[in-house]
């Protein structure tokens, strides 16, 4: 009986620090870039990338890494001006599309793409002037459990426009 209450200590515990941990996505954090995967989630878009389009199922056309993984925009960074806003815990949950060289493309119009600087110092990916992000998890190409999270982060389509069809995750949790 004393383990089980221990067991259940712990249990409630891991709980509420992954709770808060993951409740701090959307706020402008302390700088921290997150532009890396850490264990668990995937590794950010890095040089020699190519950005292009893909049918998702339940989604539609989408811009994803060369990869396949489905990229997202988030609504509380901004275009004009390119704003982010994703960083500390938001960016372990929802990490940076970063570059560190040239970027090609296949059906998405070279000249919407760019990048900006992250505050510690890595270039994310922009398209349209949105910021551009990968999902935790999505752990497979062309998924996109992230479209639609917290009614705020968006599978982005070839033009830098958020995908409106929503998937059945985006009733539930995300960051």
């Amino acid at each position: 009986m004393h383990a089980t209450k221990h067991l259940t200590g712990y249990a409630a515990t891991g709980a509420a620090i992954l709770t808060l941990t993951l409740a701090g996505c959307g706020s402008s954090g302390n700088g921290n870039s997150g532009s890396g995967g850490s264990a668990g989630t995937p590794a950010a878009v890095t040089t020699g990338t190519t950005l292009m389009t893909a049918k998702v199922a339940k989604v539609g056309t989408v811009v994803t890494d060369s990869k396949g993984y489905v990229l997202y925009r988030f609504d509380a960074d901004s275009a004009h001006p390119t704003r982010v806003s994703c960083y500390g815990t938001c960016a372990v949950v929802w990490p940076a599309a970063t570059a560190k060289g040239s970027v090609t493309v296949k059906g998405i119009d070279k000249s919407l793409v760019s990048t900006v600087k992250r505050s510690g110092g890595t270039s994310q990916l922009t398209l349209a002037g949105w910021p551009l992000y990968r999902y935790a998890k999505d752990d497979q190409p062309k998924e996109a459990y992230g479209q639609g999270v917290g009614g705020t982060w968006w599978a982005v389509t070839p033009t830098g426009a958020k995908a409106t069809t929503a998937t059945a995750s985006s009733t539930g949790g995300g960051y």
